[in-house]
């Protein structure tokens, strides 16, 4: 078995996860949340979306929580679905932006409000920008392995926008299984597509584990030749269109997978599950990834 020595793991909690709770979450604990993942070695951190607050409240305090980022060597990130979105982050004083956009029209629709075609464009519209206010970009494709069925984002679709973008330079692509709907096999067969067309730019898969399969999709994935991931701490996140859609895949469970197969991530996996269970203790109920209680436990015996 062909693995990495290293793999860069992303935290998205922050946005991916907190965007869909409905208690609000006062800037103060996310500044508390933040200082711990720095302190735990994350080396990347979505921290926030550059959205419209009527749209996702949690995220109203984007520019005040980018004010008050830890000093360090951690990489922030801001999502934004528009070019509005992208001028925001760059006035707020990030260095790298999230750019998003669906490869599904019915999703893009549901999701952003725009059509496919629309979608689209407004990404070339955003990657220049972002090249124009001197911010690294991130393009992320979300349903790339389906929305409503497996399979009805066709795969040539994914390839095309992938070699599309990556032509207009990028710090980085995204691959995400925005509902779950991914298998080891159908990793394996999207990456392969996509490292073909994309050269040499980094591919970043966006995993979520409504199956049940994302640590295993992680293994394939690995196997690919894919370094980096997003994470979420407890597996916080989900989709709002999508019945019973869980979260990203669990930042401790990810990390534990890597180390027991020898592949180093640099972060403190015991750190990262304290601050889990504060969040656990805040939002009042337990979340669905598994390490941060089983060391807990472990610890305990």
């Amino acid at each position: 078995m062909s693995l990495p020595a290293r793999v860069t793991i992303a935290e998205v909690g922050m946005r991916d996860g907190f965007q869909f709770e409905a208690k609000p979450i006062p800037t103060d604990l996310k500044r508390e949340v933040l200082q711990g993942l720095v302190a735990a070695g994350v080396p990347r951190i979505q921290v926030t979306s550059f959205v419209h607050p009527t749209r996702v409240p949690q995220m109203a305090d984007a520019e005040e929580l980018c004010a008050r980022l830890p000093e360090g060597d951690t990489v922030y990130t801001g999502l934004a679905l528009n070019a509005r979105g992208v001028e925001r982050a760059a006035a707020a004083g990030l260095g790298f932006v999230d750019l998003s956009i669906s490869t599904n029209d019915r999703h893009s629709r549901d999701n952003a409000g725009m059509s496919l075609v629309e979608a689209i464009e407004e990404a070339e519209v955003m990657i220049g920008l972002a090249r124009r206010l001197g911010i690294q970009a991130q393009m992320g494709l979300q349903c790339v392995f389906g929305y409503a069925a497996p399979g009805d984002t066709p795969l040539d679709r994914v390839v095309d926008l992938a070699r599309r973008y990556a032509l207009l330079g990028l710090e980085s692509l995204s691959l995400a299984d925005t509902t779950g709907m991914a298998h080891p096999v159908s990793i394996q067969r999207v990456v392969e597509e996509v490292q073909s067309v994309v050269g040499d730019v980094p591919i970043v898969l966006h995993l979520h584990d409504t199956r049940g399969l994302g640590m295993a999709n992680v293994l394939a994935a690995l196997q690919a030749g894919v370094t980096r991931f997003d994470a979420s701490m407890g597996g916080l996140g989900g989709c709002p269109f999508i019945p019973g859609a869980t979260g990203n895949i669990a930042t401790e469970d990810t990390i534990y997978l890597l180390e027991a197969m020898g592949i180093e991530t640099g972060i403190d996996r015991r750190r990262v599950g304290a601050i889990t269970r504060g969040l656990e203790a805040f939002l009042g109920r337990e979340l669905p990834g598994k390490m941060h209680r089983l060391d807990v436990k472990s610890h305990a015996s």
